[in-house]
């Protein structure tokens, strides 16, 4: 069972694209900081890049930090990837069973994943900037659902397979999905609801 300590806060945010998945920056770019005023001990559970955008949980939390961010125990992320041409249902089956991309300079065959062609998500907000229009392009999207977050992963396996990312959403972690969340929105949530949704086996 979790350990419900009453000093453990969660906070799940939309992170919008161009901020950095920190609290400050020697160089003035955006950051968490801008959107809430967190408690000083809170901090993200791993990162997304600066140019991805939605769900970051945040907590001081220790022991939730590990069960997500260790590999062992392999949980659950949905993204949904806008990528560049219209996407085939054999680049989606080759996502699904693995692809070769470059981590850390050496040769990484990616774990199986949910692999999926659809439709433009519903209610989906806009992007500012918006990602680049070229009139004679199509652009499409994929859902991925994948247990492991090897260094701009998913950017890699989508290039590989021939259609590179042009926009990429992380849209839900374990059973905690984005729903109607916009971008710069902070969320504060129960424990028993963290637990709940983000480690779904424990419970």
């Amino acid at each position: 069972m979790a350990d419900f300590s009453p000093t453990h806060q969660y906070f799940v945010i939309y992170k919008p694209f161009g901020m950095l998945s920190q609290f400050s920056d020697d160089n003035g770019r955006a950051t968490l900081g801008e959107l809430f005023l967190f408690p000083k001990d809170v901090y993200p559970v791993g990162r997304l890049d600066q140019d991805s955008e939605g769900l970051l949980i945040l907590t001081n939390d220790k022991k939730l930090n590990h069960k997500l961010l260790n590999p062992v125990f392999k949980h659950k992320r949905k993204y949904w990837v806008q990528v560049d041409g219209e996407v085939t249902e054999q680049a989606a089956e080759q996502l699904a069973k693995g692809v070769e991309i470059k981590v850390n300079k050496s040769v990484y065959k990616t774990l199986p994943a949910n692999a999926n062609v659809i439709p433009t998500p519903e209610n989906l907000p806009g992007r500012n900037p918006p990602i680049r229009f070229r009139k004679n392009i199509p652009t499409s999207w994929l859902s991925l659902e994948l247990t492991e977050g090897k260094n701009r992963q998913v950017r890699k396996m989508t290039a590989k397979v021939g259609f590179p990312t042009l926009r990429l959403i992380r849209a839900a972690i374990g059973k905690f999905e984005i729903g109607s969340m916009q971008p710069r929105e902070v969320v504060e949530i129960p424990k028993r609801i963290a637990y709940q949704k983000f480690l779904p086996k424990e419970n």
